[in-house]
């Protein structure tokens, strides 16, 4: 019988976790639960008997994944996978997952919720401002980026996107304008909402100068990656466009200097909150055990980021 190890800081919801045992077992899976470990030796130690492991935002480190003599898949639970080391699991034969798509919603209407309470001064009884009418910029058009645009027409809002991955028609299809280039879509749209992976082309590309283009009371929203973003070069615009607001759904690491200077113009979420609704939670888990079960059962690897 192959072990599906459920290993997991940050759990999943009781709702979840009962669903993925329920399918597992159901397939003859053993399913073994591993929550709030208190560190990262003790994920060594339980990979050991493991055939496949379920993770959130825990690291799957080479030396977790080479002490996994049995692990054939390793699933993230969510979009991003930058928590998995790709070269060791190759190296160990080891197919690595994501899920993506299922926590899309979520992350998108907490685009909007932090928006919203941007534009309202943080509701402090000041007079605000509208997003109806506002240009939106969505940088890269994936899973998440077409439920911002989806939710963004709701408001009203006018939205561009800029991907090269991703067909013009697709935007197009979808009411979406296209852009370009990077820089066009800044210097256009007064909310940016920053869907962009953490690449080596990609950290620190989100700085001074591309942000600097973009139009008088500007919002930039990161509900990707905080690697991404060029501190320094957002503190210094920070500090020469009293216009400019910047709103994360992780806080950067120089979040206690824009605490200092930077009062009402700011906006970080106490730890990522991107996916945690119950049903991004519960669609994730269930999405990974099927993935699992299905790349035993049939070697389907449709998900897979690693070679």
């Amino acid at each position: 019988m192959k072990k599906i190890l459920i290993a997991t800081q940050k759990p999943f919801a009781a709702e979840a976790v009962n669903q993925m045992k329920d399918i597992a077992t159901a397939k003859g899976y053993e399913v073994e639960l591993f929550e709030k470990y208190a560190e990262q030796s003790d994920l060594v130690a339980a990979v050991k008997t493991a055939d496949a492991m379920i993770i959130r935002s825990d690291n799957a480190t080479a030396e977790v994944i080479n002490a996994a003599k049995n692990m054939k898949i390793i699933v993230r639970a969510g979009a991003g996978y930058d928590n998995i080391d790709l070269e060791a699991a190759t190296a160990n034969n080891v197919c690595a997952m994501n899920t993506p798509g299922q926590n899309a919603n979520a992350v998108a209407e907490l685009v909007f919720g932090m928006m919203i309470y941007i534009a309202r001064n943080s509701y402090n009884g000041t007079s605000g401002t509208e997003i109806r009418g506002k240009k939106l910029g969505i940088h890269a058009y994936g899973n998440v980026g077409k439920y911002v645009a989806e939710v963004a027409k709701g408001f009203g809002m006018a939205v561009y996107a800029f991907d090269p991955f991703v067909s013009k028609d697709i935007m197009l299809k979808d009411g979406v304008t296209p852009v370009d280039s990077v820089e066009e879509l800044y210097s256009t749209c007064q909310y940016i909402s920053l869907h962009i992976p953490a690449t080596e082309k990609t950290i620190k590309s989100i700085n001074f100068d591309l942000l600097s283009k973009m139009p008088k009371g500007a919002v930039l929203v990161n509900t990707a990656r905080k690697e991404v973003i060029d501190e320094d070069g957002v503190l210094k615009l920070m500090e020469k466009r009293a216009d400019f607001k910047y709103i994360s759904d992780i806080a950067p690491n120089c979040a206690h200097t824009f605490a200092e200077k930077f009062e009402g113009r700011f906006f970080f979420t106490p730890k990522k909150m991107g996916a945690q609704t119950s049903e991004a939670n519960v669609n994730a888990g269930i999405a990974a055990v099927n993935q699992i079960i299905d790349f035993f059962e049939t070697g389907n690897e449709t998900f897979r980021v690693n070679k």
